[in-house]
């Protein structure tokens, strides 16, 4: 039982009896999340970065049919080979897109192009920089190999094959791929639509009057980035003033507009703060603090079918928790399997300054140094109000529960941005 003057857990507490770690919450939101399954299809040229609906079989071999990786000439060594300044009598040009129709037979030459169709009876390409040519003859230079400087038939893509995998998300490499088999469309999931709003009085979009203590909106700015980086339709609702009543409107509009709402600020306990006795009487929360600094105070819940993410006020804590959890579960809904972001281990060059009981991000610089390995160093302050830390930032520096002040010289896991689309 609580005490009658006890004070109320704070975002300075390192633990909570109702804090929840990182991979429990994203189990959590996984869990009561499953992929919705709604797809479509798009033209090849629209589906960077969308996912892939289900797997996409090849419908036929890349490369069609053994062709020249070099320009030079077609031989045929019957398949043993020649020795060093073997000669071959030139009786035909093969060009990439132009096929020589004849046969070559034992000793004899066709001078092809890079991606022409090896002609019939050719075993192996002799290179141009390496053979001489003279009067209707060529030389190789070199011993010859069969089947030196091919590209057999269906190296690359065999038909029927998966050519890739449904849940994919869709980079350029997975474009020309299929465009290599002539894709014109591909089927791929539809994003979830998002609405998102900022909360606070204080809070003013640009172009507005600063009074005092006022601050301009960061949140929705970053947020909408963020989302637009992973293909999503974002709705904007703008700035949500301190008020039962306009946040139970910017809620029923949210929800009846979108299959995500996203909201930064008024999660926490302040008597300001109505994100949760809003999300209760409509929905549920199912937990709104976890074991993260900075990002403790952070909302997922529903409303009926609905997700709902209260992602903190602070800039930096809005960033590392949308990217911990929101980014990951959006990624879910679209049928995307999870993968844990790639960390490595570096030197910590700076002193960091940490109390056991939370996970802690903070923002580093990495580099390697002159022997091959590691480093990194912090972006100056790292309070979670400081957004120019992750400005100047190109990763996290994970500090786990346990962990205590890292002294200059110690080794510690870094998460570089790059995985985080």
């Amino acid at each position: 039982m609580t005490e009658p003057n006890a004070p109320e857990p704070s975002c300075l507490d390192d633990t909570e009896p109702d804090f929840i770690s990182m991979e429990d919450a994203r189990q959590t939101i996984f869990a009561a999340a499953p992929p919705r399954g709604r797809h479509h299809y798009v033209p090849l040229a629209d589906a960077l970065n969308r996912v892939l609906a289900r797997d996409f079989l090849a419908t036929l071999d890349v490369p069609r049919r053994d062709n020249s990786a070099m320009d030079g000439w077609a031989v045929n060594t019957q398949g043993q080979g020649a020795p060093a300044n073997s000669r071959f009598r030139e009786i035909g040009v093969a060009l990439a897109g132009q096929p020589f129709e004849g046969q070559v037979g034992p000793g004899e030459a066709v001078r092809i192009t890079t991606g022409a169709w090896v002609p019939a009876g050719a075993d192996t390409i002799v290179i141009h920089e390496r053979a001489g040519f003279a009067d209707g003859t060529v030389t190789s230079f070199d011993a010859a190999e069969p089947g030196q400087n091919l590209r057999r038939a269906g190296e690359d893509v065999r038909a029927g094959e998966v050519l890739i995998a449904a849940g994919t998300r869709l980079m350029p490499a997975h474009l020309g791929l299929l465009g290599s088999v002539g894709t014109s469309e591909v089927l791929v999931t539809r994003p979830p639509r998002v609405a998102y709003f900022s909360t606070g009085n204080e809070v003013r979009t640009a172009g507005e009057s600063l009074e005092a203590g006022a601050i301009f909106d960061s949140n929705r700015h970053t947020v909408a980035a963020m989302l637009r980086r992973l293909g999503i339709e974002v709705l904007d609702l703008g700035v949500v003033v301190d008020e039962p009543e306009a946040m139970q409107r910017a809620f029923g509009q949210a929800r009846e507009a979108a299959e995500v709402i996203i909201t930064s600020g008024g999660v926490s306990v302040g008597e300001a703060d109505f994100i949760k006795p809003t999300l209760r009487g409509l929905g549920e929360a199912r937990f709104w603090k976890v074991a993260v600094r900075p990002g403790r105070p952070f909302t997922f819940g529903l409303l009926g079918e609905t997700l709902f993410f209260g992602l903190p006020g602070n800039p930096v804590a809005v960033m590392v928790m949308f990217y911990g959890l929101v980014q990951p579960s959006l990624r879910h809904l679209a049928g995307e399997p999870y993968r844990a972001p790639v960390q490595v281990s570096a030197v910590c060059r700076s002193r960091l300054r940490k109390r056991p009981g939370r996970t802690e991000y903070q923002r580093g610089i990495l580099s390697r140094t002159a022997d091959g390995g590691l480093e990194v160093e912090k972006t100056g302050m790292q309070g979670s109000g400081i957004l120019s830390s992750m400005a100047a930032a190109d990763c996290f520096i994970v500090l786990e529960e346990d962990d205590a002040t890292v002294e200059p010289g110690q080794r510690v896991t870094v998460q570089p941005f790059f995985g985080l689309v």
